[in-house]
C-alpha cells in the first residue's frame, strides 16, 4: 500500500474551509449537525479501549487514545462539573482562525468522541454546550442528560 503523509497545515486549511462554509450556510444550527463527526474513528479506535461503565474511566479511555495517536498533547477533565480541557489539539488552529472571522467555535472532535462514548456505553444523551479557547487550550463543557430508556 502506498502511504502518503499530508501536512497538518493542508488538513487544517481544508477543515477551516469546510467549517466556515457550513457556518455561513447554517449559522448556529451548524453545531447540531456535526455531533457525529468522528464516529468511524470512535468505533475503530476508542470503543475497543472502553472496558467500564464508570464515567471517569470512559473519559480517560478516550483521552488515552487521543494522546497515543498524537491528536492532542494532553487532556484533563473534571467529572463533577463536566469540563474537559484539551491541550495541544492538532486542530486548534482551525478554531483560532474561525474566531478571527467572528465565528464562535462550534465543533470539537475530542468532545465528539467523549460524547459518543458516553452515549454508546452509558446510553446517556450528551450535548457540547460550550467551547472556549483559553490559555492555549480548549475548555469544553458537556451537558449530560438522564439515561435513555433502552426500549425507545
Amino acid at each position: 500500500m502506498n502511504e502518503r503523509s499530508l501536512s497538518l497545515e493542508y488538513i487544517n486549511s481544508i477543515l477551516y474551509d469546510l467549517e466556515k462554509a457550513f457556518w455561513d450556510e447554517r449559522g448556529r444550527g451548524a453545531r447540531f449537525r456535526v455531533t457525529t463527526v468522528g464516529r468511524e474513528y470512535f468505533r475503530d479506535k476508542c470503543l475497543p479501549k472502553i472496558h467500564s461503565q464508570d464515567l471517569e474511566t470512559i473519559i480517560k479511555a478516550v483521552e488515552d487514545v487521543l494522546t497515543e495517536e498524537g491528536i492532542v498533547l494532553g487532556q484533563s477533565h473534571q467529572v463533577e462539573d463536566r469540563r474537559i480541557r484539551v491541550e495541544g489539539c492538532l486542530h486548534q488552529d482551525v478554531e483560532r482562525k474561525l474566531q478571527g472571522k467572528q465565528v464562535e467555535p462550534y465543533t470539537c472532535i475530542p468532545a465528539n468522541l467523549v460524547a459518543m462514548a458516553i452515549e454508546e456505553v452509558l446510553r446517556r444523551p450528551v450535548e457540547l454546550a460550550e467551547i472556549k479557547l483559553e490559555d492555549g487550550a480548549c475548555s469544553l463543557l458537556l451537558v449530560l442528560f438522564e439515561p435513555r430508556d433502552v426500549d425507545v
